[in-house]
């Protein structure tokens, strides 16, 4: 593929790049920019942090699974071209040598890259910030001191209007032949090109896809690049719905639903590190199937639709309809996820997520839950788990079991009675059976006592 961009503000033109080599891999390799670092090579430490510049701001994104066309027409930054041009070092440079935030210095680059975009950005909140970034031997304390005194200074001119420098509207990246690799840069081109390449894999962020290049060695065949579809991209607000663009980062999404569904957006901050969102996205999350992916059971609760598109065909289902077993979903060879539509409705969801540790981690159990009441009774709901069955997957038994119920402790009991008939859990590496089951059950009634005002925030400790 042939692809443009600027590295350090100088401009980079590729011609014949394999559309899998990796940023890192390219950066180390043929630019010799080894500050960039390999580390666990799946998006989880941080080490091959890069700041990327597009005209909607600068982003952390994780290099080592960053394929080159992703970075088209974008502007790189990596932690050589954060100093000023006289050699001044950055702030966030120059407060780790001061706060003493380095040891072996392995981790260091990636630190400073995540730091400095969101000084960039005017972020503050540190710990969610430096959560993709992992240190095994200085230890947390002086980095985020370090990230608190750069803070206070300010950016860099050099930094500041790093999208204005981007030169004009950069085509897609282009190959050659019929089945090359290809960068739409519209949903109607993806529908045509992969109308006839059913086979071809689609790369969205490459959060997942990235790992199959970088871990399992797998060719991928023809492969379409969605970063460029600007019309798949997005969410719309109307008085009855929230259309959200398959091509939303997570990141975006996190900062839409908000408003209007606080605990799903609360999770959604869980969801891998700032990196990882920045890049991942909402149709990429449905769209690869996984039984643990953490926002299909929110969205299933809210009833959301999926809208899928296949050449000029379009047709919508509900979410939980798409899920039909481990590794099937209903979706036919050159059908794609376009969209996600959440109706407008009163806020009574509550997502609780079990994991190992709070960031960064896959879900043992994620269990969604939303009623709806009149006066004391319950006159709807709507249920669902991941990590409980081979899919994301509705309870009807508990649903049953709680409609037309009062609200009280009782019926959410009689509900966790019912759990065992939605669900046959599997033992794994995250969690038993056994586990699995009881937790889901207490998300129940966490539920219950959550919505009658009782404190149930598993993070805050009350004497």
């Amino acid at each position: 593929m042939d692809i443009t961009f600027l590295l350090n503000g100088e401009t980079v033109a590729l011609k014949g790049v394999s559309p899998t080599t990796t940023l890192l891999d390219w950066l180390r390799e043929e630019r010799h920019l080894t500050g960039t670092k390999e580390g666990c090579n799946e998006g989880d430490c941080g080490a091959c942090t890069v700041m990327v510049t597009d005209d909607s701001g600068s982003r952390a994104l994780n290099g080592c699974i960053l394929f080159l066309p992703q970075v088209n027409g974008t502007h790189v930054t990596t932690v050589e071209g954060l100093a000023a041009p006289d050699g001044k070092l950055h702030p966030a440079q120059q407060a780790m040598i001061d706060h003493h935030g380095s040891q072996c210095g392995f981790c260091t680059p990636g630190f400073v890259v995540s730091m400095a975009t969101a000084h960039l950005n005017g972020a503050s909140d540190h710990d969610t910030q430096l959560s993709g970034n992992l240190c095994r031997c200085t230890g947390y304390a002086p980095i985020i001191r370090a990230a608190e005194a750069t803070a206070s200074q300010p950016v860099p001119s050099h930094l500041l209007h790093l999208s204005s420098i981007i030169p004009g509207e950069s085509p897609p990246a282009t190959g050659a032949g019929p089945h090359s690799p290809v960068q739409p840069g519209s949903a109607d081109a993806l529908a045509a090109w992969y109308a006839q390449n059913p086979d071809a894999t689609l790369i969205a962020g490459a959060t997942d896809v990235g790992l199959w290049v970088t871990k399992q060695f797998r060719p991928l065949g023809p492969v379409a690049f969605l970063n460029r579809c600007a019309d798949l991209k997005g969410v719309t607000v109307t008085p009855d719905a929230l259309r959200i663009g398959a091509m939303t980062t997570l990141t975006e999404v996190e900062t839409a639903i908000a408003p209007y569904h606080p605990s799903f957006a609360a999770m959604i901050r869980r969801y891998g590190s700032v990196q990882v969102r920045n890049a991942a996205t909402i149709g990429g999350n449905i769209a690869n199937g996984s039984p643990i992916g953490d926002s299909p059971p929110a969205l299933i609760a809210l009833n959301a639709r999926l809208h899928l598109r296949h050449g000029d065909s379009r047709r919508s289902i509900p979410l939980e309809d798409f899920f039909i077993a481990y590794g099937k979903q209903d979706r036919a060879p050159g059908e794609f996820v376009e969209a996600i539509t959440v109706p407008r409705q009163p806020d009574n969801l509550r997502c609780y997520k079990l994991s190992k540790r709070f960031d960064q981690d896959i879900s043992a159990v994620c269990g969604c839950i939303s009623l709806t009441r009149d006066g004391g009774s319950i006159t709807g709901a709507r249920i669902a788990f991941g990590g409980m069955a081979g899919t994301p997957k509705r309870a009807a038994a508990a649903e049953a079991a709680l409609t037309g119920q009062p609200f009280t402790e009782d019926s959410f009991r009689a509900a966790m009675t019912a759990l065992p008939e939605d669900f046959e859990p599997l033992s794994d590496m995250r969690a038993s059976a056994t586990y699995r089951m009881q937790s889901a059950q207490n998300m129940l009634l966490r539920y219950f006592h959550d919505l009658s005002g009782t404190a149930t925030n598993v993070l805050e400790v009350t004497p």
